[in-house]
């Protein structure tokens, strides 16, 4: 079955139409990858909140998530990373300019009422070091995520500390339910 995509195509002179008559096959490629790179990564953050409580799924993300999407890359020949507005880790989680339009738009879609988790958007660009496809699916909270990223409430003390220790600048915080909490992207040349 396939969800709704908002797809917008940006094609200059230089990119041949082939691409754009590419386009919803490269999103059906980035869903494959994708995917399964979010259901892995849901699946080790239960499996190390069950066995080690909630602090556990700090480690998940600061060095499970990496090495998968690190390995993913490896793979596929294309960046996959995780990105958001309020990034916890600067040196992975920030947006480069077209992250940020396409997170800022999820936030847009979800505000006008539209499920966050069905958000993803495409689109070819040209860009100084080349033609590119990019592809943003939106993650958005999932009740076990306010632990680390909901109210001040909601965080228990132990895990702001461990929080505090391992992102000083951490702006992570703050997110209720179904917001989105950042994007997986994927940047695949062409």
């Amino acid at each position: 079955m396939k969800t709704p995509i908002a797809l917008a195509i940006i094609l200059s002179s230089t990119v041949p139409t082939s691409h754009a008559d590419n386009l919803e096959k490269y999103v059906e490629e980035s869903r494959a990858v994708v995917m399964p790179y979010m259901q892995k990564l849901m699946a080790e953050n239960k499996k190390a909140v069950s066995e080690n409580g909630p602090g556990a799924a700090i480690n998940v993300c600061k060095e499970i998530a990496p090495s998968m999407s690190g390995d993913v890359s490896r793979q596929t020949g294309w960046k996959l990373t995780r990105v958001s507005l309020k990034v916890r880790n600067p040196m992975l989680g920030t947006p480069d300019a077209w992250e940020q339009k396409a997170l800022q738009n999820f936030e847009k879609r979800t505000a006008k009422g539209e499920k966050a988790e069905t958000m993803e958007t495409a689109e070819i660009v040209q860009e100084p070091a080349g033609k590119f496809f990019r592809y943003m699916k939106a993650v958005a909270l999932q009740p076990g995520c306010v632990t680390c990223h909901g109210s001040s409430e909601q965080i228990p003390d132990d895990v702001r500390a461990l929080l505090n220790q391992e992102y000083p600048h951490d702006q992570a915080t703050g997110y209720a339910l179904g917001q989105i909490r950042g994007g997986v992207s994927i940047k695949r040349p062409l």
